[in-house]
């Protein structure tokens, strides 16, 4: 029978912990859980004091938005097969087909935009339960299964557009998808929010989270307890499917046209956000706001060099140093929680409390 209380293999320390500690371990329990947003803060500082006229400024800020906005939800998406111990490659490879298809569909087909729209979450959704056979049915490794998966995307997308542009007159509705501002900002950035908090709540508060999070851990202990590994699996990659073909319909209303040879640059930001996302808040596991904080310290740091004067090859190099540091933090941090695992089983219990024996009678 699966249990409803999933222990947390987070390293992030209890409050009960936090209490017994001295102010100096107290600040270096929670440097790993708080670290990350706290160089957030110190980069934004850096380039406010660097650069007061275009840093500090509300078109810069909406700038950052509006572009990282997509690479958010594909960090996101990413996040979501990672929590069962899998990862996700054709978020960089079908947003590539699912945008093409998102502008064909309304102006070579001549199909309304809500139509569209659907036909593409369909289809994406069906290529993330093909990806979830593949790995769980299959049993393929997640990479190689994803990779050829994400692989056949793109040649599709190649194969689609002829290596030519999808261009056409678009509905205004379906811009506004994109180009709407709310009290000043993009809706894109209320998009990745309102996303954030309903996939935070989910993993957090519901037993599905605690089960997808069981997987993550050891998929056979979760077997064991009555969770269906199989389904749950494939449903972490449907969902991320989904969201892949949301983020290439905004990407379709932003463009405005279709091309095949954008949306693979969204691959390695969105992979570096998600793997950050396991070294903060909750150090060694995924999680959402680790996830939405590592997507804002790249966008941070890339958009602080590029205005000092950055190169046009910084981004990429930034993005794949920035890879190689999480993903050594995650390493160290699972190699840590598996080491107190171990002592917590090394440790002997503490022997019973024996109970006095009762005076002997006096002789009468």
């Amino acid at each position: 029978m699966a249990t409803n209380s999933i222990r947390s293999d987070a390293l992030e320390p209890t409050r009960a912990e936090l209490r017994a500690a001295r102010p100096a371990e107290r600040v270096a329990r929670l440097v790993p859980v708080y670290g990350l947003p706290l160089l957030t803060l110190l980069l934004i500082a850096g380039f406010s004091l660097a650069l007061p006229d275009t840093f500090p400024t509300m078109l810069n800020l909406r700038s950052i938005v509006s572009d990282k906005a997509i690479i958010a939800l594909l960090s996101l998406a990413a996040m979501i097969p990672m929590v069962t111990g899998k990862i996700d490659l054709t978020v960089g490879y079908g947003i590539v087909l699912w945008h093409v298809l998102a502008i064909s569909l309304q102006t070579v087909s001549g199909l309304p935009w809500p139509l569209a729209v659907l036909i593409v979450v369909l289809l994406s959704a069906a290529t993330g339960f093909l990806n979830g056979l593949l790995v769980e049915v299959a049993r393929i490794d997640s990479f190689i299964a994803t990779l050829g998966t994400g692989t056949v995307l793109y040649a599709l997308a190649l194969w689609y557009t002829g290596g030519r542009q999808v261009v056409g007159v678009l509905p205004r509705d379906f811009l506004a998808l994109n180009s709407t501002f709310v009290f000043g900002l993009p809706i894109t950035g209320y998009y990745v929010l309102g996303l954030a908090v309903v996939l935070w709540f989910l993993l957090e508060h519901v037993p599905l989270g605690r089960y997808l999070y069981a997987i993550g851990a050891n998929p056979k202990a979760a077997a064991l307890n009555g969770i269906p590994v199989e389904r749950f699996t494939i449903l972490a990659f449907v969902a991320s499917g989904t969201l892949t073909g949301i983020a290439g319909v905004l990407l379709a209303a932003k463009l405005r046209i279709g091309q095949a040879s954008v949306g693979l640059e969204f691959l390695l930001p969105a992979l570096v956000g998600a793997f950050l996302g396991s070294t903060t808040i909750k150090p060694g596991r995924v999680n959402v706001w680790g996830t939405v904080v590592g997507v804002v310290i790249l966008a941070v740091g890339i958009a602080g060099i590029q205005q000092i004067g950055g190169s046009f090859w910084v981004e990429p190099l930034f993005n794949g140093v920035t890879l190689l540091v999480a993903i050594g933090i995650a390493g160290y941090a699972q190699r840590r929680r598996g080491a107190a695992g171990r002592r917590q089983l090394l440790e002997p219990a503490p022997a019973p409390a024996l109970a006095p024996a009762p005076d002997a009678p006096r002789a009468g």
